[in-house]
C-alpha cells in the first residue's frame, strides 16, 4: 500500500482546483490560501453535513452568525487580551522567531531526548522553559546556534483599528474564536427562543490568530474556519452530556465524513494542561502524514464564560429553572471543530492509489464529494443531448459537464477529482431514453432510464 505524503496531497490539491496560494500573482503571502472551485465545494459539504447532523436533525440546537469584530471589552472579559499569548523567542543569529515550547519539541525529536516530567508544552511556566533551553544549550532549528533572546509575551489576536484615529482608543480585534459570540448572545437567544435547558447555540465562521509558526499546508493558518457549539446544561448534568457529545463527535467523523476509524482517536487532555476555563477536555485527533493532531476539542467550560461576561457587563446571564424553581449560571459543553483541518483530514483519508488499474483518485464518501455527477457526451457533436441530461441532474446535484479529450482521459480526470458518478451519453442509448452511469470505485457501468436518473443517483448518495 502506497504511503500518502503531504507532498502528494499538496500537489493534488493545487493541480486540481482545490487550493491556491493567496495573491500568488504578487508573490504569495506565506501560509495564506484560497479555496478553488472544488475545494470550496468540498469545504461547504463538510460544513453542510455538520449543520445537518447537529442543527437540522436536532430540536435543541440553534444556529447564529456573529460579527467578526466585537466590542473589545468582550476579549477583556474572556481573558484573551492578557492570557491569549505564546512564549516568543528570537534567534539572534538568524532572526528566526520561535515559540519556546516548539524549540524544546524540536530538540526532543531531533536528539531522542526524554521529555522532562514537568514539561507541559506552552502551559509550562515561561521561566522554566527559558532556563531549560539555556541549561541544555538547545539549538535554533534553523541555524543550529544557541543565541536566543529572552521569552516575551506575544498576543495571538490580530489587532485592527476602528473610526478615524489610529491610536489605542480605536483598537479592536478580529475574533480569535467564534465561541464568545454564543456566550454574549446567550441572553438574547434565551429570551427570543424561549428554550429550556439543555439547548445549544451553534456557529460556523472565520476566526483569526496571529500564529508564530503556521504551516503544514491548510492545517495551521492565521485565518481559518471553525464549527462550534456551546451546549448549555444544568451544572449537575454536565458529565452526562459531556459523554453524549463525545459519542456525537465519533459518529460525525467516522459515519458521516467517512474518516477511517484507525486514523482517528479521542485523547484526554492532562489536568495540568487544561485551559483555565475547562473542567475536562478531550482532543479528537486525526493521523495526518505529519503525525497525530487535533481536529476537534471537546471541553467542559463549566460556567466560566457566562460568569465572566456577567461580571464585566453587569448584565444578568443566569437561567431560571421552572421545574426546580432555581436560578443558576448554566454549564457549557463545547465541541469545537476546525473546518479546514477536517477538510485536510478528508483529503488525506480519501487519497487512494489503485496500482492494479494505474490510477490515483480520491475515495470520498459520495455526500462529501464536491462534484456528485459528471456528464460526458461520447463525442462532442451530441453535446446538445448531454446538456439536456446535465440540466435535469443539476436541478438536484452539483454537476460538471465535459466534452474535451477522449472518454478514457475524461474518466481518469473525473476519478482524480473525486466524482463518484459519471453519466455518459451516446446516440443509440439516448434514442431509447437511457444513459450509462459509471461508478468511480468499481469502474463498473450500468444503463439507467433517463426519467429515473435523478432518483438513481439520490439513492446512492445516501
Amino acid at each position: 500500500m502506497t504511503q500518502v505524503t503531504m507532498k502528494n496531497i499538496v500537489n493534488l490539491a493545487q493541480n486540481r482546483w482545490f487550493v491556491y496560494a493567496w495573491s500568488e500573482i504578487y508573490g504569495w503571502l506565506a501560509n495564506s490560501w484560497d479555496y478553488g472551485p472544488y475545494g470550496s465545494l468540498l469545504k461547504e459539504n463538510v460544513k453542510f453535513l455538520w449543520m445537518k447532523e447537529f442543527i437540522q436533525k436536532r430540536p435543541d440546537v440553534m444556529l447564529i452568525d456573529c460579527a467578526l469584530i466585537m466590542n473589545p471589552k468582550v476579549w477583556e472579559a474572556s481573558g484573551h487580551v492578557w492570557g491569549f499569548s505564546d512564549p516568543l523567542m528570537d534567534c539572534k543569529s538568524c532572526k528566526a522567531r520561535w515559540r519556546a515550547d516548539k524549540i524544546i519539541d524540536n530538540h526532543i525529536l531531533d536528539t531522542w531526548a526524554n521529555e522532562p516530567e514537568w514539561y507541559a508544552g506552552d502551559k509550562t511556566p515561561w521561566e522554566v522553559l527559558e532556563k531549560y533551553i539555556q541549561d541544555e544549550k538547545i539549538k535554533c532549528p534553523d541555524c543550529k546556534e544557541t543565541n536566543f533572546t529572552e521569552i516575551r509575551r506575544f498576543n495571538l489576536m490580530l489587532k485592527t483599528h476602528l473610526w478615524v484615529t489610529d491610536d489605542s482608543s480605536s483598537a479592536a480585534y478580529l475574533r480569535p474564536e467564534t465561541a464568545q459570540g454564543q456566550f454574549v448572545d446567550f441572553p438574547n437567544v434565551l429570551r427570543s427562543s424561549r428554550r429550556k435547558l439543555p439547548f445549544g447555540i451553534a456557529q460556523a465562521g472565520k476566526s483569526f490568530r496571529n500564529e508564530i509558526t503556521p504551516g503544514n499546508f491548510i492545517f495551521r493558518t492565521r485565518e481559518f474556519e471553525q464549527m462550534e457549539i456551546e451546549f448549555f446544561v444544568t451544572p449537575w448534568e454536565d458529565d452526562e452530556y459531556f459523554q453524549v457529545w463525545k459519542d456525537n463527535s465519533q459518529r460525525y467523523f467516522t459515519d458521516i465524513i467517512w474518516l477511517k476509524k484507525e486514523n482517528v482517536r479521542f485523547v484526554p487532555i492532562k489536568k495540568d494542561e487544561l485551559p483555565h476555563y475547562s473542567k475536562e477536555a478531550w482532543d479528537f485527533e486525526y493521523q495526518y502524514p505529519f503525525g497525530w493532531w487535533e481536529i476537534e476539542t471537546l471541553a467542559n467550560r463549566t460556567d466560566y464564560d457566562l460568569k465572566a461576561h456577567m461580571t464585566h457587563s453587569k448584565q444578568d446571564m443566569s437561567y431560571f429553572d421552572p421545574i426546580n424553581n432555581k436560578k443558576f449560571i448554566p454549564y457549557v459543553i463545547e465541541p469545537a471543530m476546525g473546518l479546514w483541518r477536517i477538510v485536510l483530514a478528508a483529503l488525506c483519508d480519501a487519497y487512494t492509489v489503485d496500482e492494479e488499474n494505474n490510477r490515483t483518485y480520491l475515495k470520498f464518501a459520495p455526500k462529501v464529494a464536491p462534484i456528485k455527477v459528471w456528464v460526458l457526451p461520447v463525442v462532442k457533436k451530441i453535446g446538445h443531448l448531454a446538456k439536456e441530461v446535465f440540466a435535469q441532474l443539476s436541478e438536484d446535484f452539483i454537476c460538471e459537464y465535459d466534452e474535451v479529450a477522449s472518454i478514457g482521459k475524461r474518466y481518469a480526470r473525473m476519478d482524480e477529482i473525486w466524482t463518484p458518478f459519471c453519466v455518459t451519453v451516446d446516440t443509440e442509448n439516448y434514442e431509447n431514453w437511457k444513459v450509462t452511469i459509471r461508478f468511480r470505485d468499481s469502474m463498473q457501468q450500468e444503463l439507467v432510464d433517463i426519467k429515473d436518473l435523478n432518483n438513481f443517483v439520490r439513492e446512492r448518495l445516501k
